[in-house]
């Protein structure tokens, strides 16, 4: 598993327009070549009467899966270009398919490849690009009254909270980076003063966004 890396943050669309020609960019996270082709499929369904459904992915924690069809566009202006885009993002586990309606006015290669790329580009903005972060979740054991000064303390941290147990005590579950934990637990023992027991718990990833 990696420590981090950069994915789409959910599934979406995003349509532009040029030269009377809508390409519509669908976008989603895929976690193996089975599902990205399945995520294919689907759309390729959903827009069978389309000129084109060029897709593009990139799955693995090295991207040693990728894979890019240009669907009848003339060889290397449409698949290819979208991959680059995913590429140069430093994007992971992601399949996009770019559906083409032809509006009567060719492109060129150059054209096409533009107008694909910028599909993908735009869609990525659009939709927002969250950096996925492996950290270990530290849980501990507070009273009701206590709640509020814990909430402050690790917001004003960064720290995230994963989960909220009430019972007749309240349980917070937190992420913590996997080099961060020493500190993170010799701070606990100074803000609780020395009143609070944490708990290593599972690894699990947590997301925030990006700008890109």
């Amino acid at each position: 598993m990696l420590d981090h890396y950069l994915t789409i943050r959910e599934e979406g669309e995003h349509e532009i327009v040029i030269q009377k020609s809508r390409f519509i960019c669908t976008i989603a996270r895929a976690y193996s070549e089975e599902e990205a082709q399945g995520f294919i499929a689907k759309i390729k369904k959903e827009h069978w009467n389309a000129t084109h459904n060029c897709s593009a992915y990139l799955i693995g924690d090295r991207s040693e899966f990728q894979k890019a069809s240009d669907d009848g566009e003339p060889s290397g202006t449409a698949g290819i270009p979208m991959l680059e885009v995913l590429k140069k993002k430093n994007l992971q586990n992601v399949v996009v398919l770019v559906t083409r309606y032809f509006g009567g006015i060719k492109l060129g290669a150059g054209g096409l490849v533009r107008a694909y790329g910028s599909a993908v580009s735009e869609a990525c903005h659009e939709i927002g690009i969250v950096e996925r972060k492996l950290a270990t979740l530290i849980s501990f054991t507070i009273s009701y009254s206590q709640l509020g000064k814990f909430e402050n303390v690790l917001g004003q941290k960064g720290y995230s909270i994963a989960d909220k147990v009430f019972t007749d005590v309240v349980t917070l579950s937190v992420f913590v980076d996997q080099d961060d934990i020493e500190a993170f637990l010799m701070w606990m023992t100074e803000v609780s003063n020395g009143q609070v027991h944490c708990t290593l718990g599972e690894k699990k990833y947590y997301e925030k966004d990006v700008s890109q």
